[in-house]
């Protein structure tokens, strides 16, 4: 069985990868999914939601409503142990196409001044915004606007090293070589808040191509924001438009994702639920060699965490920018795969990928801003993502008639083996109850 995508992600990039700029990269959870499920009475504030519509039924296609209770008591028992393991909070949304979806969420008691949690509430969906901004790009090559053999030199003359050999499709499946700017230093000191410059769309690229390319153009996978900047800045040139007007005009205002928006340091989220990372001393043991001691993001403490807020959201832009509810995404990931946003031939494009670990060619992998992910209860399409703050997986099956939505208040508060083992066993879980399949042992 090929691994699960929190493992897979951590090997892809390495083992001396700086975990803080791997933030957007994928989900950053140690251990194996070995945590057992047990229940904590002091797990936080439940809002469970159960389908009604199921109960008052009696039965929904394929799934009676104590089917659907039983998965609902599963779920909240994981959830719990998630939050009693360590993390502040954490929002499950599993829609399994049949009744109302079922609704999940539980918040460490510590957090409760903020406010209970809820599958509505606005949270930084980090680089699952890679998965619209390729949706608007597919838009503009069905339009004939674009081409995915474009190279990037067409549009962006002089500002890509080899720009001329980088096409556009490079830059959606990760393959142009380009570095990862969050890992040059002054945008990973804007990445933990101690920064607070506004950063330009032009600024964030200049600072990823000021490093050498680590490989050439369409040689391997390697996983690096910096494409997704320059992506946006082509869209821009390609319409005319904002990054964030045409995700309004192309996505969200069609699909009626009324708080889904792209965040930046005019706008960076006031209705945003709390976010949280722990504080220097608990982060201390992800720290890789090199990085100062004491390294920690800048915010309020609130006990061993640090509220990371109202960090500046200005270095993510059209690499993790989006605002966005479990909801509203959940709405979206169906659109998308069920062929509301796209014509078939680019959804296949899309859906077309590169191994991620070249050595799993059979498992998870890389397509235009899109990530099919092997889970042990079933291959899944989507992405998922992290911001100061907020971590989530967010995936759908191939038709788009049944999505799942998985999110913390916090990155690293489930990055240590103890807390990352029960957030897999949790994402694990709700993968199998959106696909139909058993819960897996833990």
């Amino acid at each position: 069985m090929p691994e699960h995508t929190q493992t897979s992600t951590r090997r892809r990039r390495g083992a001396s990868a700086l975990i803080l700029t791997a933030a957007l990269t994928g989900t950053m959870v140690a251990g194996a999914a070995t945590a057992g499920a047990a229940t904590s009475g002091h797990a936080g504030i439940a809002a469970d939601r159960a389908t009604s519509a199921a109960e008052r039924a009696g039965q929904t296609a394929g799934q009676t409503a104590a089917q659907t209770a039983a998965q609902t008591a599963a779920l909240s028992r994981l959830a719990e142990q998630v939050i009693a393991d360590g993390a502040p909070g954490v929002i499950v949304r599993v829609d399994t196409g049949h009744g109302a979806p079922i609704e999940i969420s539980r918040q460490a008691s510590w957090t409760r001044a903020d406010g209970r949690l809820d599958a509505d509430d606005q949270v930084r969906m980090g680089s699952n915004t890679k998965t619209m901004v390729a949706t608007l790009v597919l838009q503009l090559v069905a339009e004939h606007k674009l081409a995915l053999t474009d190279p990037v030199a067409k549009w962006l003359p002089g500002q890509v090293p080899d720009g001329s050999a980088i096409t556009v499709r490079m830059l959606l499946n990760h393959t142009s070589g380009l570095y990862n700017y969050l890992d040059d230093p002054a945008v990973l000191a804007s990445f933990l808040g101690q920064n607070p410059q506004n950063w330009t769309p032009a600024e964030l690229l200049a600072a990823g191509v000021s490093h050498p390319a680590l490989f050439a153009p369409g040689a391997q996978f390697s996983y690096s924001n910096t494409n997704y900047i320059a992506l946006g800045l082509i869209l821009q040139k390609a319409t005319g438009h904002s990054l964030a007007d045409l995700i309004q005009l192309r996505i969200a205002r069609p699909l009626g994702l009324h708080d889904t928006y792209l965040a930046s340091a005019q706008h960076p989220g006031s209705g945003l639920t709390a976010g949280y990372e722990p504080d220097a001393a608990h982060l201390a043991p992800f720290l890789p060699p090199g990085v100062p001691a004491g390294t920690a993001f800048a915010g309020p403490a609130r006990g061993d965490y640090t509220d990371v807020t109202a960090i500046n959201p200005s270095d993510l832009w059209a690499a993790g920018g989006i605002v966005s509810t479990a909801r509203d995404w959940s709405r979206f990931d169906s659109a998308l795969m069920s062929g509301r946003l796209l014509p078939a031939a680019q959804l296949q494009e899309m859906r077309t990928t590169v191994p991620e670990d070249p050595a799993q060619p059979d498992g998870n992998g890389y397509g235009l801003g899109l990530r099919k992910v092997v889970f042990p209860s079933g291959t899944v399409w989507g992405h998922d993502g992290q911001a100061p703050g907020y971590s989530s997986q967010t995936y759908a099956d191939a038709s788009g008639k049944r999505t799942v939505e998985i999110i913390t208040t916090t990155i690293f508060g489930v990055a240590d083996p103890k807390t990352g083992a029960a957030y897999q066993n949790l994402s694990n879980a709700a993968v199998a109850v959106m696909l139909g399949k058993p819960i897996p042992a833990s």
